[in-house]
């Protein structure tokens, strides 16, 4: 049984003495790939340097929360990395890039328009060195559609995923269509969160995959109330550790086998990011 966390944050400061430690935990799972996305330029080489070291891969963008921080030069960082180490294997995607319309701040002028810019230009970016694209869509589907069909036009299609979804039936019939799969994580795991449930039962399997978000996102497992925290209880930092338990939780939902949960949705990652699966599955070396 193989598991591929196609979306986990180890360069985080939460794991800057254990990213090692939790990527060798998470081994023991089997779990036995991670993809690792950047958020601004400043960690462009710190998610690079860690998919070369655990085996995994790693993708290059400038995240909607951060726009406020950069400016244009970031875009100008973003672009001649991508070309610098556009023939590296484990460059899978540019990510993570979207539009987030949850924080308040960017939901007004300028910050709404400035991450509609660097969006725009990142799938650019995307087109220009055919590369797939992770995409951050919290409460902003509609307007992250609006772009992808802006640069690739009404009938253009996509590869990659739309990270942690949330959204309607719609807007997740709309994301497939264009090409894309659809991640889910520990948010669906608790049993206050109707509607993210009925999707995970009603999608297709080959539409979904799987990811931690770690060290956010955590399951309902891992979750601290207020009234704990209130009394000293430390939120536990989510990992890819968690992520077949995570699948074992989409199968008892689905009704299906924890078995073809992980086959398809590593099936799923493949597809959508392609460079995986020369890393997943290696050319077999003949003995002499």
């Amino acid at each position: 049984m193989r598991w591929v966390d196609t979306h986990c944050h180890l360069d985080a400061t939460e794991f800057s003495r254990s990213a090692q430690y939790q990527r060798a935990l998470a081994a023991t799972n089997n779990v036995v790939h991670c993809v690792l996305p950047a958020v601004l330029p400043g960690n462009f080489d710190a998610v690079r340097v860690l998919a070369h070291a655990s085996g995994d891969s790693y993708c290059l963008g400038i995240h909607p929360l951060y726009v406020a921080q950069v400016d244009d030069s970031a875009l100008v960082q973003l672009a001649a990395a991508l070309q610098q180490h556009h023939t590296d294997p484990r460059l899978v995607a540019v990510g993570e890039i979207g539009l987030d319309y949850f924080v308040p701040e960017l939901c007004a002028s300028p910050l709404r328009e400035r991450q509609q810019h660097f969006f725009t230009e990142q799938l650019k970016l995307a087109r220009q060195h055919d590369l797939p694209v992770v995409l951050h869509v919290r409460r902003s589907v509609d307007a992250v559609l609006q772009g992808l069909r802006a640069v690739a036009g009404r009938h253009g299609r996509w590869q990659g995923m739309a990270h942690a979804f949330n959204g309607s039936a719609q807007q997740a019939q709309a994301l497939i269509g264009v090409g894309l799969k659809l991640g889910f994580g520990g948010a669906f795991t608790f049993e206050r969160a109707q509607q993210l449930r009925r999707m995970a039962v009603s999608l297709p399997l080959d539409a979904i995959v799987l990811e931690t978000d770690s060290p956010d996102m955590p399951p309902h497992w891992l979750y601290k109330t207020v009234a704990q925290r209130a009394l000293g209880e430390g939120q536990a930092a989510n990992s890819p550790a968690e992520l077949p338990r995570i699948g074992a939780a989409l199968a008892a939902l689905r009704g299906v086998s924890v078995q073809s949960v992980a086959d398809a949705t590593t099936a799923n990652a493949q597809a959508a990011l392609p460079r995986l699966q020369a890393l997943l599955c290696p050319p077999m070396v003949e003995s002499a």
